[in-house]
């Protein structure tokens, strides 16, 4: 690694030499028949060049070496100098700075996402939960992709897992696997789950024989971007305008409509009741679009007649207060529904 990558090697590399230099000049005032004491008081003010009398008189051969314990002191000096110079104008201490703010940061987070991947789907995963206020570590080998990354991140390789430790994987509710091969997103997978074997993994694949593979490791949802990307441009052909709105609803935020998911608590007021008698649309606002069983069965543009049950998720729409009405009204136990919101 060069200077211009680590900048803290050239500070190394001449305080080791400015070292280096007053011991030399200590050992040789020694062999001219200095003292201890004076010979590191003669190395001091001679390298730097404070011009104090000199404890002895000085021979040629003392001179001779007092004018090389200058030359090589000063450069050194300078050298050193210059590299601490470098450092500070450069922000160095400053990205130190910020990285240890960072670490204390990660350190009060519970309930983020780690995204491992800070490539093209990395950075529309992270966009799309910072917008919706979520918290999220970025994971990435390579600190040059990692400049200017407006959220917090881990610079360091997932097969580390002092890395996914770093992130904070121990109070994470999920873990994103957006790297550039299949063999690392389920590396990764592989090893999140051994170390947290109930977080929630979403992982990219580029092969469909890959898709599997992952789901067998532990991944609980894979994306294919390829087979998404495709599928909706097939959606832009055949229904273009329906393909804006949902874009719009889910990543714009421009429009003030939002489709979300809530979900009941096990001891919700609302289990066992019918949409019609619970009244959510009059009570909230917010429409319901489909419910999800705790089985994983949907039903799709529900009825007024159809039971709500205990730990449903229900796929609705509305405004951002409209949603969070919902999700207060649809989680209040048992003889407090109708309590105002």
């Amino acid at each position: 690694m060069d200077r211009a990558r680590n900048p803290f090697r050239g500070v190394s590399i001449g305080l080791g030499a400015f070292a280096l230099v007053l011991l030399a000049g200590t050992v040789g005032y020694l062999l001219f028949g200095f003292g201890l004491l004076d010979a590191v008081y003669q190395t001091v003010i001679t390298v730097t060049t404070v011009g104090f009398n000199s404890p002895h008189p000085l021979d040629e051969g003392s001179k001779v070496f007092t004018i090389i314990l200058i030359l090589v002191g000063v450069g050194t000096a300078l050298y050193t100098f210059s590299a601490v110079l470098e450092v500070l104008i450069d922000g160095h201490m400053r990205d130190l700075v910020r990285r240890r703010r960072m670490e204390r940061d990660i350190d009060r987070m519970h309930g983020h996402v780690i995204v491992c991947g800070w490539g093209r789907v990395g950075r529309e995963v992270a966009r799309f939960l910072a917008n919706g206020n979520t918290d999220l570590v970025v994971i990435d080998r390579d600190p040059e992709r990692l400049r200017g990354v407006p959220y917090a991140f881990v610079c360091g390789d997932v097969a580390d897992d002092e890395t996914l430790l770093g992130a904070g994987l121990d109070r994470a509710a999920a873990l994103v696997a957006a790297l550039d091969t299949d063999a690392d997103n389920l590396y990764v997978t592989v090893a999140a789950k051994s170390m947290r074997p109930g977080i929630q993994i979403i992982a990219r694949a580029r092969n469909e024989s890959s898709e599997s593979k992952l789901v067998r490791a532990g991944a609980d949802r894979v994306v294919n971007p390829q087979q998404l990307g495709g599928d909706r441009m097939a959606s832009f052909v055949t229904q273009p305008h329906v393909v804006d709105f949902v874009d719009v609803v889910m990543h714009d935020g421009s429009l003030k409509f939002r489709l979300e998911e809530v979900t009941l608590s096990a001891d919700s007021a609302l289990a066992g009741k019918t949409l019609r008698s619970a009244h959510l649309r009059d009570r909230t606002g917010a429409l319901v679009l489909a419910i999800r069983r705790p089985d994983g069965r949907f039903i799709t543009n529900p009825s007024p007649e159809d039971t709500i049950e205990a730990e449903d998720v229900l796929i609705s729409i509305g405004t951002a207060e409209q949603l969070e009405a919902l999700a207060v009204f649809a989680n209040r136990p048992l003889g407090q529904e109708d309590r105002p919101l």
